[in-house]
Order: C-alpha cells, then sequence, then structure tokens
C-alpha cells in the first residue's frame, strides 16, 4: 500500500479489480447526477485561512462522537452491497473502523448480515435502517440489533421512494450480477474478486434472506426489496422507532432548516446532513451548502453530522467550520476495500486522518473543536466566512 497517497489512488485501483456493475453501483448518482457532482464541486470552492507562526506542534485529532471517544471526527457511512466490493466486505470494513478508533455503520442492505458482523468484531458498531412496509420486519431487524448490541440506529429518512440510478439500470445490477455476457467476461477478467467473494460467508443480502421462505432466491429477494420502500412514512414512523429502540437514534437524510427543526422534536441523538450521496433527489442542494443553515438553526439542541463528498481530510475540514460535529464518508472507503480489503480500507482512513492533521496545522489550529468559521474565507475578497 506505499504507493497509495490519496483517495484517488485507491479509485484507480478499485476501478482496475471490481466488475464494473458494482464499481457503478458505489459511484452512480440518480438520473443526470447533477446533484452527485455538486457535493464534490461545492466542497471544492471552500478555501482555507492559512495562518503561521500559530504553535500548533502538539496537535491532536481526537473527538467525541455521540458521546464516545473517536480517534477522528469521521465515521464509515452504511453502503449496500459492501461484500460485493470485496469478500466478507462489511466484516473488513468494521475490523479497520475499530482498530482506527472510529465507528462503522452497517447497512440494511449488507450482504453480511447483523451477526455476522457482530461475532467477527470485537466492539459494537451502528446499524443503519431503511423503513419498509412490512413493520413486523423492521421490528425484528430493530431487536436483532439491539440483541446486537449496535451501539446507535441510524434510521434513512429520505428513502420513501428510490431515485433511479441509469448505470445499474444499464448494468443488470442486481445481486449475485445478471448473468449477462458482459458481466461474465468482466468478472473473468477479476479472479481475485472473484475468489474473495466466493470465501465470502455470503452472496445475497445477510439481512433480508430468510426473512421469509424462498427469500434466499435472488428473483423473489429482489421483487420484495423493490415493493417495500414506504411512500407512507411519516414523523410517527419515527416515534414508533424510537419507541423499540433502546439506544441512542440518528437520522440520516436531513437537507431542509424545517426538517431539522422535526428532527430535534423526536428526540433523537444526532441527525446527518445528507442527500444520500447524490443518489435520490437529482436537483437537490449539495449537502455542504445545507449544512451551515441547519447547523446554525439546531447545532446547540441536537448532534449535527455530515455526509456528501468526503473525500479528504481536507473535506472533513471543510465540513467541520460550517458547523457539523462530525463526518461520514462512505465511497472512500468503499474505495479501498475494493483495492485491497481490510488494507485498504485501514489505509483510506489513515489516509484521511493524516491530511486532517497536516491541514489542521496550516490554518494554525491544535484541537477538531478550534474549526470554525474563522478557519475558511468565503468569496473573491477572500474574508473570513461569516455564520448567517
Amino acid at each position: 500500500m506505499q504507493a497509495i497517497t490519496c483517495i484517488e489512488d485507491l479509485r484507480q485501483l478499485a476501478h482496475r479489480k471490481v466488475p464494473r456493475a458494482f464499481i457503478d453501483y458505489a459511484e452512480a448518482g440518480s438520473y443526470a447526477e447533477q446533484t452527485l457532482r455538486a457535493n464534490r464541486a461545492d466542497l471544492e470552492r471552500i478555501t482555507f485561512r492559512q495562518r503561521i507562526l500559530c504553535e500548533v506542534g502538539n496537535r491532536s485529532t481526537k473527538t467525541t462522537i455521540l458521546g464516545e471517544p473517536a480517534e477522528l471526527p469521521l465515521a464509515l457511512a452504511p453502503i449496500g452491497l459492501c461484500g460485493m466490493q470485496h469478500g466478507d466486505g462489511e466484516i473488513l470494513a468494521c475490523r479497520a473502523a475499530q482498530e482506527a478508533g472510529i465507528p462503522f455503520t452497517l447497512s440494511t442492505m449488507s450482504i453480511c448480515s447483523i451477526e455476522d458482523v457482530a461475532g467477527a468484531v470485537a466492539k459494537p458498531f451502528w446499524f443503519q435502517l431503511y423503513m419498509m412496509k412490512d413493520r413486523s420486519y423492521i421490528r425484528a431487524l430493530i431487536e436483532r440489533a439491539a440483541a446486537a448490541k449496535c451501539s446507535a440506529l441510524v434510521l434513512t429518512v429520505d428513502l420513501q421512494v428510490m431515485g433511479q440510478r441509469h448505470r445499474d439500470i444499464k448494468n443488470g445490477m442486481t445481486v449475485p450480477p445478471q448473468i449477462r455476457i458482459k458481466n461474465l467476461i468482466d468478472i473473468a477478467t477479476k479472479p481475485a474478486w472473484a475468489l474473495s467473494v466466493a470465501r465470502g460467508k455470503r452472496k445475497t443480502f445477510g439481512n433480508i434472506a430468510g426473512h421469509y421462505p424462498g427469500m434466499s432466491n435472488v428473483i423473489v429477494l429482489s421483487k420484495w426489496i423493490a415493493e417495500q420502500f414506504d411512500p407512507t412514512l411519516s414523523w410517527k414512523d419515527v416515534e414508533w422507532i424510537k419507541s423499540l429502540w433502546p439506544g441512542k437514534l440518528i437520522l440520516k437524510g436531513i437537507l431542509d432548516v424545517e426538517d431539522a427543526r422535526a428532527a430535534v422534536k423526536t428526540g433523537a441523538a444526532a441527525l446527518i446532513v445528507s442527500n444520500h450521496g447524490g443518489r435520490q433527489l437529482d436537483g437537490a442542494p449539495s449537502s455542504i451548502s445545507a449544512l451551515p443553515p441547519i447547523a446554525d438553526a439546531v447545532g446547540n439542541d441536537i448532534e449535527v453530522m455530515f455526509d456528501g463528498g468526503i473525500r479528504s481530510g481536507q473535506d472533513i475540514a471543510r465540513a467541520l467550520a460550517l458547523g457539523a460535529r462530525s463526518c461520514m464518508s462512505g465511497r472512500a472507503y468503499v474505495y479501498g476495500l475494493g483495492a485491497a480489503g481490510h488494507a485498504g480500507v485501514a489505509r483510506a482512513i489513515e489516509i484521511m486522518r493524516n491530511e486532517l492533521d497536516i491541514t489542521m496545522a496550516l490554518i494554525g489550529v491544535s484541537r477538531v473543536a478550534d474549526i470554525n468559521r474563522g478557519t475558511i474565507v468565503d468569496g473573491p475578497a477572500r474574508q473570513p466566512y461569516e455564520k448567517v
């Protein structure tokens, strides 16, 4: 891994090692992918104030997330199908996160199940929940997460219906992949990937298969999933979930100040400013543009986290400067997973931690808590960014 210097290096390596259908699944946005692109472009426009002679010899990236110590203000985001980027992908990513001292979030749509991951790691992890029509299944999932001692439940609130992802349709994206000539040729050229997946515990959605008789059949399973996203989802369902879940609740998918204020009223421990990685409402604002007004409105009442385009330690610092207490990153560690399994995820985290540390030195701060609006500049006049 010595030649890997940045997340883009991991991305290029993952593209060479992982079949296109699964790389596209991880990378794609919905429709024209305008919001997907805006997430990165708007982050890159934020400029730091370079400060000198500030005595930053005793720096620390350590912080707390939901009251728990973390080695840096980062959690690994929930990503479906990690086990199709590399065999046992969820287990490997969780181990790497825990070794690095940060949270890992297991997706409902994971390949390894809650129990698979819990049995293979030493510490609690977070579990991400999609609300589905089958409330008995949701209740059972919450009970399973509690039994596995998951330390937080991350409820995704922006997927009542699914945005169309053109690349997935064109690739025939299923789990396992559809038997198409181009898919077979692609897989045949990636024997190391095929071997890792073949050795993995599971080949389909571990949290769902087996819920009903016949659910291990991929066609039955895919049809059930497609029918389960629930357009009737409301704030009352959040209350119901909170009544079932004994631990900390995080609401993921907040882009509007009014919704953020409603999230505070639920008693959730945190909210995540997120547009689902540009995979839902195309034309929605970038996550980073939505962050400042939300942080200003509710940051004193609830822990505000950020998700959307994080690829570097500089990006983490940008989000912290605009009001986030911590960040989530998904695609960055998925590239690491596809590139080199556990070692790749560990390297992705290490890269972002090191970049954050150096960025802190060059903007003249020693503690994560000291990163604020005064550490970035806004507009062509390069004035300190003011709170609105």
